[in-house]
């Protein structure tokens, strides 16, 4: 769920100040692979049964994607707070920031999926969206309350904004007690409610409460605290740690299946963050170099400039390739889902990009309306005064 970014946090430095590289590329990664994942969804049906070619199997897992983004969120968010003594300054400052940087785009995504789903193609079987959904989505307020959704993927913006409104306790929790206290005390209380639900599981819909993702973001909270560690805690082998947390919890689910996993996420979810989290304190620290070179290139640090773009607007996209384009080009299964890619994914990135060139940037580079407005009189006053070019043959 990113946001994402942190989807949305201010860039992410190292305790000497220069910007922590690999973080963004990362983050842009994720997006992509959530793009991938609902193209295999949309293009096979059945989920979770996989009735698409085993090879592609790898896709079927995009909550596991939305893990990473709030583990991503929650780590982001600390790594300024843990440099000031784990101090987000005041309450109303911080809520402020975050509604800032998260809402426009969210809101303006929110107005072009509900028109998708209403006019050209609907976004779930629960039907087209009403005037609930307007208020409960524009409230943020879906992961608490049910209304036909104008855009699947917006479920995940609701968790986070109920863990934005707890950021700044968890801060003081991690600052007077520490991170063992807040890390166990998050999660046994999770863990605790998971163990008396009926059947071991807790019921989960996209509509409902998710408390498990509670600790996903506390751990990416707590592994912040490497930027403000000593450097021969930094330099341990924190990459190797995450290949071995990851191991049994990939060979659970390639034993067990989509099925099974899918209907545990409540668990699966808790088991894969301790790997998410190393990988994420490894990054921070240069390790692997491979890999950090990778996520740290151009192109990736791009792609994950404008990846709360790509998140929110890429499902109304690839949804309308699925379902208005695709069936008159190309057969069901496999040639579908191969159109998708080919034509959605590009179609997803461009349209997210120039989304985000004017609901989201604007936002990113100013603080306040007045600086805003600032740079939009500007960029007029620079196009009134651009003298234009002279008409040729080819015009």
């Amino acid at each position: 769920m990113p946001s994402p970014e942190e989807r949305g946090a201010e860039p992410e430095r190292s305790p000497g100040g220069a910007h922590v590289p690999g973080l963004d590329g990362l983050r842009g990664l994720t997006a992509l692979y959530v793009v991938l994942f609902h193209c295999w969804l949309l293009a096979f049906p059945g989920f979770p049964r996989n009735s698409g070619p085993s090879w592609l199997g790898w896709l079927m897992y995009g909550r596991l994607a939305v893990v990473l983004f709030l583990t991503l969120s929650g780590f982001s968010l600390a790594l300024s707070a843990a440099r000031r003594g784990w101090r987000s300054g005041s309450l109303a400052g911080f809520l402020r920031r975050r509604a800032w940087r998260i809402l426009p785009p969210y809101w303006a995504a929110l107005v072009l999926s509900l028109a998708v789903a209403r006019w050209v193609v609907p976004a779930s079987h629960f039907g087209p969206p009403t005037g609930a959904s307007v208020l409960v989505y524009g409230l943020v307020a879906q992961d608490m309350v049910t209304a036909p959704t104008p855009n699947g993927a917006f479920w995940s913006i609701g968790v986070e904004a109920e863990l934005y409104l707890v950021f700044p306790l968890l801060l003081l929790i991690r600052r007077r007690l520490g991170a063992v206290v807040l890390l166990a005390g998050v999660t046994l209380l999770v863990v605790a409610h998971g163990l008396t639900a009926n059947g071991g599981t807790p019921v989960e819909g996209l509509n409902g409460l998710t408390p498990n993702l509670a600790p996903v973001f506390v751990a990416g909270l707590v592994g912040a605290g490497v930027v403000v560690a000593s450097e021969r805690v930094r330099r341990l082998p924190w990459h190797w740690a995450a290949a071995l947390a990851a191991l049994p919890v990939l060979a659970l689910i390639a034993v067990k299946g989509p099925v099974w996993t899918v209907g545990h996420y409540f668990w699966v979810d808790l088991a894969v963050v301790p790997a998410m989290t190393l990988l994420l304190v490894a990054v921070s620290t240069g390790r692997p170099d491979v890999l950090t070179r990778l996520l740290g290139t151009r192109p990736m640090r791009a792609l994950g400039d404008f990846s709360y773009s790509l998140y929110l607007v890429h499902l109304p996209i690839v949804m309308v390739v699925v379902r208005e384009v695709a069936p008159h080009v190309v057969p069901a299964g496999l040639p579908t889902f191969c159109f998708t890619v080919l034509l959605g994914v590009p179609a997803s990135v461009l349209g997210a990009w120039l989304f985000s060139e004017v609901f989201e940037m604007p936002f990113k580079r100013n603080r306040s309306w007045k600086s805003l407005l600032a740079e939009g009189r500007s960029r007029a006053n620079g196009l009134r005064r651009s003298p234009r070019r002279p008409l040729t043959a080819e015009d």
